[in-house]
């Protein structure tokens, strides 16, 4: 479209430039990965060979992508934290999660180690704007709390189902004693 008259059609274009100082994370997670672990039968709670993609998924984006400084991941999710100077595509989001999610998604599928894949991965993307580096650690820390809280309770979940309990079963008795420790929870932070 270059030196052409529909050239004007480029200030339709929506501006989201990600404003500095402000650290950009790019949030990738699974879309209807619970669907796609299921039918490609990944192990449950944690598969070895899933997470082990993953990961390399990952060190393949961080080594296209020198502006990328840190990737932290569990399950079916990575963030990708930029370097706090990067200009990467004009620090446009658009552009920026377009690129890291369509790049990981490209080798998740060009990496899998079955020969057939039974069902199409997709991934979803976001932006997370960062003003410090107070926020960015907030940011981690509250993925790496997640991380915990949910491999704790899918541990305990897959190996209720694994030892006869139906999974609404295993449901109930994790609902039950989540709740006895949100009591406990209450009562210690009552006290003090």
């Amino acid at each position: 479209m270059a030196n052409s008259k529909y050239e004007y059609v480029k200030s339709f274009e929506s501006e989201d430039e990600v404003m500095y100082p402000n650290l950009i994370v790019v949030r990738i997670d699974g879309r209807n990965f619970a669907r796609f672990s299921e039918v490609n039968e990944f192990e449950k709670p944690n598969d070895e060979r899933a997470l082990n993609l993953m990961n390399h998924c990952a060190t393949l984006v961080l080594e296209k992508y020198p502006d990328i400084i840190l990737a932290y991941g569990f399950s079916d999710e990575y963030s990708f934290v930029f370097k706090k100077e990067t200009e990467f595509y004009q620090r446009r989001a658009s552009k920026i999660l377009s690129l890291i999610v369509s790049l990981f998604t490209s080798l998740y599928v060009e990496c899998f180690p079955h020969e057939e894949m039974r069902f199409t991965p997709s991934f979803k993307s976001r932006i997370i704007c960062c003003p410090s580096m107070e926020v960015l650690q907030a940011y981690l820390a509250w993925r790496q709390r997640e991380c915990h809280s949910k491999n704790q309770y899918n541990t305990c979940f897959w190996m209720l189902v694994k030892s006869g309990k139906s999974e609404t079963e295993a449901y109930n008795i994790l609902k039950v004693i989540f709740f006895f420790f949100l009591l406990l929870d209450l009562i210690f932070y009552m006290h003090n």
